[in-house]
């Protein structure tokens, strides 16, 4: 069980066939250490989008009161884009910050109409490559419209994954971390009593 003072966690979410042990989620998952939680899916070769989203939100609740940034990958983007547009004011997903990395097309599995249409509900960035074999860059910035996220691009980088020769990927540890760190503050805050903001103001 978590309690208040609890850290963020970090929420892993591979795509297709997972992630090997050379892949970059793998490395943030290991500087995460027992903060880190990977999403583990029953056939990682088959993705079914309903499938692999019920199974993050299994994976969450096995963490009551949590309280998690995700960093997903390709099919695992549109996972947790699922996963997160089934919450409702009354079920509030713990996810509260993502950073989605080279998102797969929607309309190639044709998935497009359960995914988010309007601003997703919690701070995401995406993070693409303008060569990306699995989505095209000019649509992944106009479903990043959709979605109210910032792009960022990481130039001619394929599917940002091991075979494209990304092993550590700072630029989704920086992410993650000021995500991490926006959510500590605002718990502190949220903590504080009214004596403790005065003498911070």
């Amino acid at each position: 069980m978590a309690f208040q003072g609890d850290p963020v966690r970090l929420l892993v979410v591979p795509g297709l066939n997972d992630s090997g042990p050379a892949h970059w989620q793998s490395w943030l998952e290991a500087r995460y250490s027992r903060r880190a939680v990977r999403v583990q899916q029953d056939d990682w070769a088959h993705p079914e989008l309903e499938l692999w989203a019920q199974r993050i939100e299994l994976t969450l609740a096995r963490h009551p009161g949590a309280r998690w940034v995700a960093v997903a990958h390709s099919f695992g983007c549109l996972a947790l884009l699922r996963h997160l547009a089934q919450g409702s004011d009354a079920v509030l997903s713990p996810v509260l910050g993502a950073v989605l990395v080279a998102p797969a097309d929607p309309e190639k599995f044709g998935v497009a109409a359960k995914l988010p249409s309007s601003r997703l509900a919690v701070p995401a960035v995406v993070l693409a490559s303008e060569d990306d074999p699995w989505m095209r860059f000019e649509s992944v910035c106009a479903w990043a419209r959709v979605w109210g996220t910032q792009v960022i691009s990481l130039g001619a980088a394929g599917h940002i994954n091991t075979e494209s020769g990304f092993g550590p990927l700072p630029q989704a540890g920086a992410l993650v971390e000021l995500m991490v760190q926006r959510l500590e503050r605002e718990r502190r805050i949220d903590r504080a009593d009214l004596r403790e903001l005065h003498f911070a103001i």
